[in-house]
């Protein structure tokens, strides 16, 4: 068979395959709930948190139970990142990175819990222990009261220590990434 008998053949059988599978409608739109099954993201202003509530005292409970292992009881000393402490190491030689000194919105602390702890069970946390562990880590830093509790209100009202030290670079514009060329 000649090469331009097998380029006709050969079109002839992508057609005759591709042809059946452009005449039908694959899938639907999703629906209001399933996209709300998925969107789960959580901005710093609180966008996105959903109802719930949350202790200190019931953080610490949670905390023992599926954090402490890998994060230290008490936030320090476990095989994983350490959560507390580092308060005024970040423009030393040997800055100490964590939720106390370095975060700059605990809304990202409860997203971040929510979406991808604790790491042998991600997103297995309710609600109430998400915003409870999320209390506790606060507290612990010293940045909510021992007593303190958390909802979706009071949650993006908690003022980060290093909340100004992000500053945003004025020539990104993440719109600029969708545009075309």
């Amino acid at each position: 068979m000649s090469s331009p008998s097998k380029l006709v053949l050969s079109l002839t059988i992508a057609t005759t395959l591709i042809a059946p599978a452009l005449a039908y409608d694959f899938g639907r739109p999703a629906t209001p709930d399933e996209i709300k099954l998925w969107d789960i993201d959580v901005r710093p202003d609180g966008k996105g948190l959903p109802e719930g509530r949350g202790t200190v005292a019931n953080g610490k409970e949670v905390f023992a139970e599926n954090c402490a292992a890998c994060h230290g009881e008490a936030g320090v000393g476990g095989i994983k990142d350490r959560l507390v402490g580092g308060a005024g190491t970040l423009s030393s030689d040997k800055p100490v990175k964590t939720v106390g000194s370095y975060w700059p919105h605990a809304t990202t602390l409860f997203d971040y819990i929510h979406r991808a702890m604790p790491y042998t069970s991600p997103g297995s946390l309710n609600v109430d222990d998400t915003y409870a562990v999320t209390a506790y880590i606060l507290s612990l830093n010293g940045i909510i009261p021992a007593d303190g509790k958390l909802d979706k209100a009071s949650l993006p009202q908690v003022k980060m220590p290093n909340r100004d030290g992000f500053i945003p670079d004025p020539e990104f514009d993440p719109a600029r990434l969708f545009r075309e060329k």
